[in-house]
């Protein structure tokens, strides 16, 4: 099921501007409309009303009232399911290209009343339903699928509920402040790390694989001498391993961009990004060189980040 979009006139939409989060759903910004049940309904009470006044039925007009008193009590009912809801929100962690972002919505009530079967939406994929208990708070999580690389918008986030009797829809839509950072999408495993010269480093210092220290274990990849398959550990996992070796005195290396295959700017990137996966996995020392742009060989946590920070936002304003 998918919440509707609100479209206003332009000169409308000119004039709203973005809000800031934590928002508060007042009761200007939400809106209600019958269902389809609802016109259905109402359809039903206007033709019990005709045959009332035709046959002059004091218990058709009865009748009739009644039901349009509930329907007028579960309108109120349904507006006061999202009136005052306080929406919070914060940015979503950083994804790679073709990855689903997920963005943690928080719901809470602030006026002691209990809220059922509200749901939440990005743009136009599906609704996330919940239950809010009075004075408490629910979070959903959100989902939208990211395409290229670079800051994305999270779009706008649409609110709806259709609670008690669902014969009135209460919704409301609202542009989100917040973005998300999209890495480059990696390229597939298999191209080993480059084996290139530290800049600045004395002559003929090299930045490569070597036999002198066992540094760890590593999945198989096509290429791989049969002698370094260590069969042992193979035997207890599932799938091939190899040893890795590292010369002692090459424990960093370099990936420059201008050195990357590829057949464009993209999938080079691509190429870049799979390395970094690569060194930090490996728990390698490795520096980045872009156009204007050069990271000092570290490793760890922060490193990667601003590795594939900088991939992600490179030629971008």
């Amino acid at each position: 099921m998918q919440l509707p979009s609100l479209k206003l006139p332009a000169r409308w939409r000119r004039q709203r501007p973005t809000p800031t989060l934590p928002l508060v759903l007042g009761p200007h910004s939400i809106y209600i409309l019958p269902s389809r049940a609802g016109w259905g309904l109402g359809i039903v009470l206007l033709c019990m009303l005709l045959a009332a006044i035709n046959y002059s039925l004091n218990l058709g007009f009865l009748l009739t009232f009644v039901i349009v008193g509930m329907a007028l009590s579960s309108m109120l009912h349904t507006w006061r399911n999202l009136a005052w809801l306080q929406v919070n929100a914060s940015a979503p962690a950083p994804v790679f290209a073709g990855q689903h972002i997920q963005l943690q919505l928080e719901l809470s009530d602030n006026r002691q009343r209990a809220r059922y079967a509200v749901g939440a939406a990005l743009a136009l994929e599906t609704a996330v339903y919940t239950d809010i208990a009075a004075g408490l708070s629910a979070t959903l999580t959100l989902s939208l699928a990211s395409k290229q690389r670079g800051w994305m918008q999270v779009g706008p986030i649409a609110l709806s509920t259709s609670f008690p009797a669902g014969l009135f829809r209460v919704w409301t839509s609202f542009p989100s402040p917040l973005r998300c950072l999209i890495y480059p999408a990696p390229a597939e495993p298999g191209l080993p790390l480059p084996e290139g010269a530290i800049p600045g480093g004395s002559e003929g210092e090299t930045l490569r694989r070597g036999d002198d220290d066992f540094s760890g274990l590593r999945p198989y990849q096509a290429g791989d001498s049969p002698r370094r398959i260590d069969w042992k550990a193979s035997s207890r996992e599932q799938g091939l391993y190899s040893r890795d070796f590292h010369a002692a005195a090459h424990e960093q290396c370099w990936l420059d961009l201008a050195q990357t295959p590829g057949k464009n700017l993209e999938h080079r990137l691509s190429q870049l990004t799979r390395w970094v996966m690569d060194a930090h996995e490996q728990s390698l020392s490795y520096g980045l060189q872009l156009p204007g742009i050069t990271l000092e060989p570290a490793h760890g946590e922060a490193h990667y980040h601003a590795c594939l920070r900088a991939l992600a936002l490179l030629g971008q304003r």
